[in-house]
């Protein structure tokens, strides 16, 4: 049996009055995505458990079937799995974005979406001045880094997601509680050393955002699950642009397939990431995860137009792409759907719950025409871990 989860990262959205009334994905051209639902059915799934965050850590754990509640503690240790970045019992791991503050507001929660290589640089130049044997500093992609911090007691220390800030004073937005202090003295002092950069200077020249400050979130310590092996006698792969992804797929004990130019924004690499899924099956492998996070970027940016062209070409180049493979492999199943919810009026995460499509073997059809939510009201209502457990063995 092969199964493929196939992730459109915050696609949900609200009903919009810009759109008449619909949601940019019922608006949206997805004739694939109806496809699955016609052939299928098409539910409701709460991905985000009662008092957790919104986010796309606690998201797509619950896609592939763990249970925030119980493993998650913050989103950096998953990052640093997938980045391969050892955490020890004492390390306290942060996001570290790259940002642009302006006049007091979160400007650019990415610095205009950094050019990786431009980002390295800077992360070199900052590990340079504030790594020790304390602190230290590991590149991503873009404008998504980490900064670990020794022997750190976050207690109580509340950080923002830069994201949820977007146009808004950072001055309340601060990281604040037990270890501030040290966190606080670490943005200011790169805010010193960016500056002087020469790096910022250049992009600054080629009309491109300057890196002001570093924002530092998402903090946590090294995360243990059982893997898929384990739980549910499959292998699989992730593919994914995102370190986030990547290091659920890791902790899990999945493959992850890196692909060349996959941006995690729109125009990515689709056909890379198709390919990368199709390899992974023919190869004997039960499970793809294929995540796309330009609908999520694109709601950030509070682009409804840009929303429904992410959502249009995931689409067209995954979810039309993958379902050629089900003549191929013929018993398969494949579930679409976004992680959370990210309304363009909000810019940010919702954790109101989010429909899904799925068809394949075992999927009995319920009728629905297209997939959007409105077709998902009053459908029933699964969990994210009880979805994904009901995909694999079948007994929707």
């Amino acid at each position: 049996m092969k199964y493929a989860l196939l992730v459109g990262d915050g696609m949900a959205d609200f009903v919009l009055p810009e759109l008449n009334g619909r949601t940019p994905l019922d608006y949206a051209h997805t004739p694939n995505m109806d496809a699955i639902a016609q052939k299928g059915l098409v539910g409701l799934v709460k991905t985000i458990p009662d008092g957790l965050p919104p986010g796309s850590d606690v998201a797509n754990m619950s896609l592939m079937g763990y249970d925030p509640a119980k493993y998650y503690s913050g989103r950096a240790p998953i990052e640093a799995a997938s980045m391969g970045v050892s955490l020890k019992s004492t390390d306290v791991a942060f996001r570290c974005n790259l940002v642009t503050i302006k006049d007091g507001c979160m400007d650019d929660y990415s610095a205009g979406h950094i050019e990786t290589a431009d980002a390295h640089e800077i992360i070199a130049e900052l590990q340079q001045s504030l790594g020790s044997n304390i602190v230290k500093l590991y590149p991503g992609v873009s404008y998504r880094h980490l900064l670990v911090i020794s022997n750190f007691e976050q207690g109580n220390l509340e950080c923002t997601p830069p994201h949820d800030i977007s146009g808004k004073p950072i001055a309340d937005k601060l990281p604040k509680g037990a270890g501030q202090d040290i966190v606080l003295k670490l943005m200011d002092k790169a805010a010193e050393i960016l500056s002087q950069s020469t790096i910022n200077a250049r992009r600054i020249t080629n009309n491109k955002k300057p890196v002001t400050h570093i924002w530092l979130w998402g903090q946590g310590k090294a995360m243990a699950f059982p893997t898929m092996k384990e739980r549910f006698s499959i292998t699989g792969s992730v593919i994914s642009a995102v370190d986030l992804v990547r290091g659920i797929g890791v902790l899990a004990g999945l493959n992850v397939r890196i692909v060349q130019g996959a941006t995690g924004y729109l125009g990515t690499n689709y056909a890379g990431k198709v390919t990368a899924a199709h390899e992974a099956l023919a190869l004997g492998e039960d499970f793809v995860f294929v995540h796309v996070e330009a609908p999520d970027e694109t709601s950030h940016e509070g682009s409804l137009q840009k929303k429904i062209q992410a959502i249009e070409e995931f689409d067209k180049n995954i979810v039309g792409e993958v379902m050629k493979m089900q003549n191929e492999f013929g018993d398969m199943r494949i579930l679409v759907m976004p992680d959370h919810a990210t309304p363009i009026p909000m810019k940010t995460h919702h954790a109101m719950p989010v429909p899904y499509a799925v068809c394949g073997k075992s999927v009995v059809q319920d009728q629905s025409i297209s997939y959007c939510e409105k077709s998902a009201l009053g459908k029933k209502l699964y969990t994210g871990v009880s979805l994904f457990e009901t995909f694999i063995k079948g007994n929707f």
